[in-house]
């Protein structure tokens, strides 16, 4: 990423901090935030000179937000939906990483695929659209599962985790460490879970509210995505479903 794209999506950072804060300081955002506070004046100036932001009394050490925030906000698309906020996105991953990209979302028991954007290699990984894959042994429903309470999680899957190959967890023990691991690194992996010849990493989409209805992942022949690979997409897709969730509302905590 370069010098010049990192500032710009700080200053938007900073915007964000000071719609939820207003009024709020210096030294407050730059604590919240985790950036230095000679880099969040020069954010704050922008916005000012811009109109986003201005003094919330005589003194420049307060800031809140101008009503040109109100009036961009109402010309906002109303209940921009997940396909709609992940599309664009998905066509930027296939680009990095040359595999298809998959969006899913939970749907009883199962993840079931409502958009995908797929490779241009030869050997890939098929799914077709509304078609559903088992949670406990896929990416897309690790990661919508992990951030779930583990009595909603049981409710959701059932007592029985069926086996579909040698790898499919069946352990319930090992399947609650296993989303504790995918909350940790903040993507899940499936390494020939549901299908011996696919691997696939995974991130849960939030909502406006907090949920993961959605996923969003990468899937390919597991010879295309070796284990020193995995970490590599991971984070990409981690990127790639936070950037979806922000343009569906949702604010990380800080």
């Amino acid at each position: 990423m370069s010098e010049g794209m990192r500032t710009v999506l700080g200053t938007f950072r900073v915007l964000e901090e000071v719609a939820f804060t207003q009024p709020t300081g210096v030294g407050e955002l730059s604590r919240r935030l985790g950036m230095p506070k000679t880099t969040v004046q020069r954010a704050l100036q922008t916005l000012w000179t811009a109109g986003w932001i201005c003094p919330s009394g005589a003194e420049t050490t307060s800031w809140v937000l101008t009503t040109r925030a109100l009036h961009i906000g109402q010309r906002a698309i109303p209940d921009l939906g997940v396909r709609d906020a992940a599309l664009p996105i998905m066509r930027e991953l296939r680009k990095e990483t040359g595999e298809t990209a998959h969006l899913m979302v939970l749907e009883g028991d199962r993840a079931v695929l409502i958009e995908k954007v797929e490779t241009q290699h030869a050997i890939r990984a098929v799914i077709t659209l509304g078609s559903g894959v088992p949670l406990h042994g896929s990416s897309n429903g690790k990661a919508m599962l992990a951030h779930r309470p583990a009595e909603e999680v049981r409710a959701i899957v059932g007592d029985h985790l069926e086996r579909y190959t040698d790898r499919t967890i069946v352990d319930w023990d090992e399947f609650t460490a296993e989303l504790a691991r995918v909350r940790e690194r903040g993507y899940a992996t499936n390494v020939g879970e549901w299908r011996t010849d696919i691997s696939a990493v995974a991130s849960p989409i939030f909502d406006h509210e907090g949920r993961t209805q959605a996923s969003l992942s990468i899937s390919a022949p597991g010879s295309r995505m070796p284990a020193e690979l995995r970490p590599v997409y991971g984070a990409l897709v981690v990127e790639a479903a936070q950037r979806v969730s922000a343009t569906l509302g949702y604010r990380r905590p800080a």
